[in-house]
């Protein structure tokens, strides 16, 4: 079972974010605060969940949560200042839609910029470690994979129904096939050197 707090803050909020490691689309992310005592034994890093499991779950996480809030950085603002500050971005951005002000804030991974003054704590892998931060990935996974089943009515080439923008066979055909769409992040490496582009 994962743990309920990091802090000894009641209004702890967990960050996370999704689709870092994509060619294409919006990077998401999630700020969840969970009641202090809470619990919910299916809670996990959202990568080790079934689909069904995650949107089962983020109506549990809607429900339950004390506030929740999604952030998102565009491709076009990823390319200007890279996916590292873009990931942290939009933690703050969900950070900022939270309807309650966290005094806490714990985030998966080892980066993060300070948010105000409210203090703060990295922590490697916490999407399975701490339920405000699974929370945060579920939510932040599941609504970026709304987002690219969108894109993918657009530009159904790529395969985005599936691998949601990540640069599996099928999307890499894609861009040599089709080029790019709006939606690429120019700033990636979309193919290797020796394979020839149409954008």
């Amino acid at each position: 079972m994962l743990a309920s707090h990091f802090s000894t803050y009641p209004l702890e909020a967990g960050c996370d974010e999704a689709g870092r490691g994509c060619l294409a689309g919006s990077v998401y992310a999630a700020a969840v605060i969970l009641p202090e005592d809470y619990h919910n034994e299916g809670l996990n890093d959202s990568k080790q969940l079934s689909a069904h499991k995650r949107y089962r779950l983020r109506e549990e996480i809607e429900r339950d949560a004390i506030a929740w809030a999604i952030g998102i950085v565009t491709p076009q603002e990823i390319d200007r200042i890279n996916i590292l500050q873009a990931s942290i971005l939009a933690m703050h951005r969900a950070l900022d839609q939270l309807q309650v002000r966290p005094e806490f804030i714990i985030v998966d991974g080892n980066k993060f910029f300070p948010y105000g003054t409210t203090p703060h704590q990295t922590i490697v892998k916490g999407d399975g470690k701490y339920e405000s931060i699974a929370a945060a990935s579920i939510l932040a996974k599941t609504y970026r994979d709304d987002y690219m089943q969108k894109l993918h009515e657009e530009f159904p080439f790529y395969g985005w129904d599936h691998n949601a923008g990540y640069p599996t066979a099928q999307h890499r055909e894609g861009i040599r096939q089709h080029g790019c769409s709006p939606y690429h992040r120019r700033s990636y490496k979309l193919l290797p050197e020796d394979e020839p582009t149409l954008f």
